[in-house]
């Protein structure tokens, strides 16, 4: 069976695999015209949706392309073909996701940054830190990653509340309510968690009115998509103290702009993407028990119906 890796690692991926798996024909690359060359031969695809979205526009879809990725919007494109499987990547960013989450959560409630600042001024300040015991932490978007955020989260005694597709009993949540109820549970939040896909239904749902609910103490960490929020909708609400801070991880337009109003609006901290980098190895592992479900026909991780675009 011939696999193409198409990778910026893909020398990493093509020696991990031929070690778990030596039986494959690896044929890697991350230059264009070596993909194009090696789509035509390999009946399965393994890498990243931005280098292999040129290659389905070629009109030269696989039997089956695993993404390395979450988020496949590259794929979805409307002038794409969809006569092929897909799937995802799931099962493998929930503990780095969860790491990513808490850490700003403790910096935010120790005061980090602003003691670094005061440190840089020689100015002592001794203002006291807040515990995560007893916080509310709103987690919008409660699949893999968002489940694994909550049971990671838990043990520190925040109350755990989710927003998905339609209300659900999903423990350790308290509640999990649909996205009409954001507007609700976002008002009595501590902590606003977005981690939602790119689908049509999520795009644009941070706004001015949204924002307007928030608790001033509140902090809004987007790891999930850029087109949730509305930029300057974020931006004013900073400015006029409806938020207390936001870490964003992921922008409208990667990278960000020189003069985009976040480099420079008070209380935002941005971390250029790099909330949850894919484990080559943990990867490889996924690809190759869908592997085994794929020649025995059986359902696949991480399957997309482009339908629902996820």
């Amino acid at each position: 069976m011939r696999v193409l890796i198409a990778e910026a690692e893909h020398a990493l991926y093509a020696a991990v695999l031929r070690q778990q798996a030596p039986a494959l024909e690896v044929f890697g690359s991350d230059q264009p015209a070596e993909l194009a060359e090696y789509a035509a031969r390999c009946p399965i695809w393994l890498g990243q949706p931005d280098l292999l979205a040129p290659l389905l526009r070629q009109g030269m879809p696989p039997q089956w392309l695993q993404s390395t990725w979450a988020g496949i919007t590259p794929l979805l494109a409307k002038d794409l073909p969809s006569n092929y499987l897909l799937t995802r990547a799931v099962g493998i960013f929930g503990q780095v996701m969860a790491e990513y989450v808490l850490c700003h959560l403790l910096a935010h409630e120790r005061h980090l940054f602003a003691a670094l600042a005061a440190q840089v001024e020689q100015r002592w300040d001794n203002r006291q830190p807040s515990s995560l015991a007893g916080r509310k932490a709103l987690i919008i978007g409660t699949g893999d990653i968002g489940l694994s955020v909550a049971q990671f989260l838990a043990p520190f005694g925040i109350e755990l509340y989710g927003i998905a597709n339609t209300a659900r009993q999903l423990p350790p949540f308290i509640e999990v309510a649909g996205l009409a109820d954001l507007p609700r549970l976002a008002a009595e939040a501590d902590y606003l968690i977005n981690l939602l896909p790119d689908t049509p239904a999520t795009r644009d749902i941070y706004d001015a009115p949204l924002f307007a609910c928030c608790k001033p103490s509140a902090l809004f960490i987007n790891a999930g998509r850029g087109v949730a929020v509305v930029d300057e909708a974020l931006v004013s609400a900073l400015q006029r103290v409806q938020l207390a801070g936001a870490v964003i991880d992921v922008c409208r337009e990667e990278p960000l702009p020189a003069g985009h109003p976040f480099w420079n609006t008070p209380r935002v901290l941005l971390t250029g993407h790099s909330a949850a980098p894919t484990d080559p190895r943990l990867l490889v592992q996924l690809f190759i028990a869908n592997l085994a479900r794929w020649r025995a026909g059986d359902a696949l991780r991480g399957h997309v119906d482009f339908a629902r675009g996820y």
